[in-house]
């Protein structure tokens, strides 16, 4: 039996709500973290300037949806209703039961809190529990250790680094810093997240 197929979905928790990402996210999405470079530095475009900008980026992401190869979810904050980033499950096959979750920022005011966690346990359960996925992965840059960190924090495993594996905006190289998550692994790791956003 394979897994499901992702489709666009709401998925709600305490402090944060995901839902399809759509154009009408884009001034709350500006808002959050447009034009910071910080916010942007390991992501595989520049920092979006404009509006304008912003929007053709999310176009793009939109457009991977509408080809059914990636599933976008914009991340409400429920304290403000606001959008405050954006993440996605991609690399989807329900054949090997697998599928990656990337292209995930956040504006500053999420970094630190329970956004991220929340976020991601809220990803975990779905793929899991209700899509029946077998693997879940993440990479990102080998020096971008906020996010390395963040993903060990889920109970993710470091599998390997692909060397001079992609072209940054700049133009230097970046390696990738691959990690997953298996089926059998997730009861305990869920067990550590649930204990984790309980305490706060």
């Amino acid at each position: 039996m394979t897994a499901k197929q992702p489709v666009p979905v709401v998925l709600s928790g305490r402090h944060v709500r995901l839902e399809p990402l759509s154009r009408d996210h884009l001034a709350d999405l500006f808002a959050a973290g447009g034009g910071d470079e910080e916010v942007w530095r390991w992501m595989p475009t520049l920092a979006p300037r404009t509006a304008e900008e912003l929007g053709a980026v999310l176009d793009a992401r939109l457009a991977e949806v509408e080809r059914g190869s990636s599933v976008a979810f914009a991340v409400i904050r429920l304290a403000t209703g606001r959008a405050v980033g954006w993440t996605t499950y991609y690399d989807i096959s329900t054949t090997d039961e697998r599928l990656e979750i990337g292209w995930t920022w956040y504006g500053r005011s999420a970094w630190r809190t329970e956004v991220n966690t929340e976020a991601k346990w809220l990803l975990l359960v779905h793929a899991f529990e209700e899509l029946g996925m077998g693997r879940v992965s993440w990479r990102t840059d080998h020096l971008n250790e906020r996010s390395q960190n963040a993903i060990r924090r889920l109970g993710a495993r470091y599998e390997g680094t692909f060397r001079r594996h992609r072209r940054r905006p700049d133009g230097s190289w970046r390696d990738t810093v691959y990690f997953s998550l298996l089926a059998e692994e997730w009861p305990a790791a869920k067990q550590r997240l649930t204990d984790r956003m309980a305490a706060g």
